[in-house]
C-alpha cells in the first residue's frame, strides 16, 4: 500500500506507546498523559446541556461563534492587556487544531523551523506535516532548573528562518520563559521577519502567578505572533476539544479557509460550554492551580528521595521531568517501571533526543494516588534500574 512521505516519515508517539501497553495490564496508576484526574465543572456541562435542549445542533461560522470571540477577546484583555479583535480570534477544535491551523497557514515545504525543546512531540511533528524543516533548541540545566541560552537561540534564528516553536509553561520541563526573554525575542523576530508560534496551553499554570509571562503583554497586532491556547488544561476540559488561537488579524480568513476544509467547525454546544467557562469558571481554575501546587510538593519531597534521581524543579505545567542516573533508554526503563512497578511515566525519548535520560511523571492527581505511586516507586525503582541495565 502506497503511503505519503509526510505520513511514513512522522514519528509515533512514544507516550502512546508506553500507554498503550500499560492499558493492558491491571492495577496500574497512570501518570503518563499530559491530563488531571478531575472531571470538568458543571458550569460547562450545565452549559453544553442547556445548548443542547434549546437546539444548539447546526454549523458554525468557520471562525467560531461571535459569542465566544467575544468572551475570548475579554478574557485575554483582562488577563494580559492585549486588545484582540474579533477578526484576530479564532475557535478551534482543540490546541492540537489550533498548531495544525496554524502550521498550514505559514509553513511551506522546506521552511526552517526552530522549537525549543524538549517539548512536547506534537508541536514539531505538526510543522513536519506541513513540510517544514524543523530543528531543535535544546533548553540546559543549571543550578537544578530548565534554562533558555538566548545567545545561542538568537544565533539560530538568523534570517530565512520561518518561525520559532515556544512552549512556555513547557511540557515536559516545566520551564517558562522570563518576559525579558520574550521582549529580547520578540524583537529580534520582528527584525529578521520570524514568526513567533507559542503554545500557551499551560499559561494558567505558572507557579506562584495568576498566569505565565506572555508574547501577547508585549506584541502589537501586526506582530508576527500567533498564540495557540486551549480549554483542555486549566479549565480541565482535555475530551471536549476546544481552544483558540490569536493571530494577526490578516489571518482571518486563511484561517476560516482551513477550518472549512478540515473540520468545518467546532460544535456549538461545545463552544456554549467554553462561553460559560470563560465567565464564570476563574474560580475552578484557581481550584485546578491549587491541586495542582500540592501534587508538585508531593512530588518535590518524594523524587528527592530516589536514589539515582535528580529532581529538576518545574515553574510551571504540571509535570515533573527528571533524570535518571546510567539511563542511555528512557522508553526501555519506562516500560521496566511499568512492570516492576505498575506505575505508568512517560520517556524522556517522546519529547526529542534532548529528554533521553529522562522521565515524565504528571502530578496532577489527588495526593494519595501520588503517594502510592511513590510508595511503589520507591520499592520497585532500583530493580527497574536494573533491569534496564
Amino acid at each position: 500500500m502506497d503511503i505519503s512521505q509526510r505520513a511514513t516519515g512522522l514519528q509515533f508517539s512514544l507516550i502512546r506507546k508506553i500507554s498503550e501497553e500499560g492499558m493492558k495490564l491491571d492495577n496500574i496508576i497512570p501518570l503518563w498523559f499530559g491530563e488531571g484526574c478531575w472531571p470538568t465543572s458543571d458550569i460547562a456541562v450545565k452549559a453544553a446541556s442547556e445548548a443542547l435542549a434549546t437546539g444548539n445542533h447546526f454549523y458554525q461560522p468557520n471562525n467560531g461563534a461571535a459569542e465566544l470571540r467575544q468572551e475570548i477577546h475579554h478574557y485575554i484583555h483582562h488577563l494580559y492587556g492585549y486588545d484582540a479583535s474579533l477578526s484576530q480570534i479564532t475557535v478551534t477544535a482543540s490546541g492540537m487544531q489550533g498548531l495544525a491551523l496554524t502550521a498550514q497557514a505559514i509553513a511551506s515545504p522546506g521552511d526552517e523551523v526552530i522549537c525549543v525543546g524538549p517539548v512536547w512531540p506534537n508541536l514539531a511533528e505538526t510543522f513536519k506535516i506541513s513540510g517544514a524543516d524543523v530543528k531543535m533548541h535544546s533548553l540546559v540545566v543549571r543550578a537544578g532548573k530548565w534554562e533558555l541560552d538566548m545567545d545561542c537561540l538568537l544565533d539560530a534564528l538568523h534570517p530565512g528562518v520561518r518561525a520559532v516553536l515556544v512552549n512556555s509553561p513547557n511540557n515536559p520541563t516545566g520551564w517558562v520563559m522570563s518576559t525579558n526573554e520574550q521582549k529580547i525575542l520578540l524583537d529580534h523576530c520582528r527584525l529578521n521577519g520570524i514568526w513567533i508560534i507559542a503554545d500557551d496551553v499551560y499559561a494558567r499554570l505558572s507557579r506562584g502567578m495568576v498566569h505565565a509571562p506572555s508574547f501577547l503583554s508585549l506584541a502589537d497586532a501586526e506582530d508576527r505572533l500567533i498564540s495557540v491556547n486551549s480549554f483542555s488544561k486549566a479549565w480541565s476540559m482535555t475530551g471536549w476539544r476546544l481552544g483558540f488561537v490569536i493571530t494577526p488579524a490578516t489571518l482571518e480568513a486563511t484561517f476560516a479557509k482551513l477550518t472549512e476544509f478540515s473540520i468545518a467547525c467546532p460544535a456549538g454546544f461545545i463552544q456554549a460550554a467554553g462561553v460559560a467557562m470563560l465567565r464564570d469558571g476563574e474560580p475552578e481554575v484557581k481550584r485546578l492551580q491549587a491541586r495542582v501546587e500540592a501534587g508538585y510538593e508531593i512530588v518535590r519531597d518524594r523524587l528527592q528521595e530516589l536514589d539515582g534521581v535528580s529532581f529538576i524543579k518545574p515553574d510551571g505545567a504540571f509535570y515533573s521531568f527528571f533524570s535518571v542516573d546510567g539511563v542511555t533508554d528512557s522508553l526501555a526503563m519506562a516500560r521496566s517501571l511499568l512492570h516492576h512497578t505498575k506505575v505508568g511515566l512517560a520517556p524522556g525519548r517522546a519529547f526529542g533526543p534532548e529528554g533521553e535520560g529522562h522521565l515524565r511523571l504528571c502530578y496532577a492527581q489527588e495526593p494519595e494516588v501520588l503517594i502510592r505511586a511513590f510508595d511503589r516507586l520507591e520499592s520497585g525503582f532500583t530493580a527497574a534500574r536494573n533491569a534496564q541495565a
